[in-house]
């Protein structure tokens, strides 16, 4: 796999059946809530555009694989549409067919169908992770510092080899990737680092070193560093208790890094060069699926977070955006207009094809293919 996985055709097929596997699972939870729900689904697609092959099942639902493969759909009786906009004959359906419509059903069953996708990404990667850390063992650095790089922010705050970082700024620290996440977010900024040393505890200030990085993908981002490094790595195996509960804190830390990131990127504190999108995304499967399956699985495991997270977003097209249209008609008493909901509609696809022009345009200079064309005609 690791030999295949190098090559083009086979980071090709390891970034579709990533990504097929990720937007079935979010579908599914569409689907799945929306059967309870007592809704009549019409179409089950894994990708857009023209279908490639599919069957009927003994529902009526239309499952299928479409030429485009870059998301999916579930369709629902009563939509117009692979975005879920209400049809234009849904005014004039009998009560049997309002009985099975999407847009009749209580606000609340509305609100649980559209917020099923997210969650079945979240819940598929606590599943994933649980079964790694079960499995092969989650990867676990103790927060010692092992090595200090001279001239270093760890050099100018003290820091020695063999100490133990307990907090930072009163935030438990249990591992050295805890160090490295609050430090990296953080450049610049003086923090307060309680530390053991030869069995007593004492606090040191150390302002972490803003430093630009351009990872093995082409990313060039400005981090925080303090100049240490780790001491060793193991391996632990979780009970399944207990690895449920870390794969949670796994996902909590991924979200809310993912969440921050984005932040910071819309108040201009870091770059949107670091988006990526399907390019980058293939290249990545392809590099990450050389290191085993264990690690292909935990990079499914991320992506599925992100894409769980970004469909929450409050986008009109996006689930986010259903769910912001169902708080206005909680607060409301009754649905916004159709004319507000097709502007809201325009405006979302709008911002998603300018982000996904965005991201392309980042994977192809990452890539280094706008170099070369601008080299061919200057």
């Amino acid at each position: 796999m690791m030999s295949f996985a190098s090559s083009w055709p086979g980071t090709v097929v390891v970034f579709l059946i990533v990504l097929t596997v990720l937007v079935f699972v979010h579908e599914l939870g569409h689907y799945l809530v929306a059967r309870r729900n007592g809704v009549r689904i019409e179409v089950f697609s894994i990708g857009f555009g023209p279908e490639i092959f599919g069957w009927f099942d003994r529902a009526g639902t239309r499952w299928k694989l479409s030429a485009i493969p870059l998301g999916g759909y579930v369709k629902m009786y009563g939509d117009a549409d692979a975005s879920s906009m209400p049809s234009g004959e849904i005014k004039m359906m009998t009560e049997d067919e309002k009985a099975v419509s999407f847009h009749h059903k209580r606000l609340g069953q509305r609100i649980a169908v559209v917020a099923a996708g997210p969650i079945a990404n979240f819940l598929f990667a606590i599943v994933l992770l649980a079964g790694l850390f079960m499995t092969v063992g989650q990867q676990f650095t103790p927060p010692e510092v092992g090595q200090i790089e001279p001239n270093s922010a760890a050099e100018r705050g003290g820091l020695k080899p063999g100490d133990t970082i307990l907090k930072i700024d009163g935030g438990a620290v249990e591992s050295f990737a805890d160090i490295q996440r609050e430090v990296y977010g953080n450049p610049g900024v003086a923090m307060q680092l309680v530390i053991r040393r030869d069995g007593a505890e004492q606090t040191l200030s150390v302002t972490p070193q803003m430093t630009e990085m351009t990872d093995r993908f082409g990313n060039t981002y400005r981090v925080g560093l303090l100049g240490i490094r780790r001491s060793g790595v193991d391996y632990i195996q979780r009970g399944p208790v207990s690895a449920v509960s870390r794969a949670v804190g796994e996902i909590w830390n991924l979200s809310v890094g993912t969440l921050k990131a984005s932040w910071q990127m819309i108040i201009g504190q870091r770059s949107t060069d670091e988006l990526g999108g399907p390019l980058r995304i293939a290249q990545m499967s392809g590099e990450v699926a050389q290191g085993g399956i264990a690690a292909l699985l935990y990079f499914m495991a991320v992506l599925s977070v992100n894409l769980g997270l970004i469909n929450l977003f409050p986008i009109p097209v996006l689930d986010g955006g259903h769910l912001l249209f169902y708080v206005a008609e909680a607060l409301r008493g009754k649905p916004l207009g159709q004319r507000a909901q097709e502007y809201g509609f325009r405006v979302g696809l709008a911002l998603v094809l300018s982000l996904m022009v965005l991201v392309t345009w980042n994977d192809l200079s990452h890539l280094g293919i706008v170099a070369f064309f601008r080299g061919l005609i200057s």
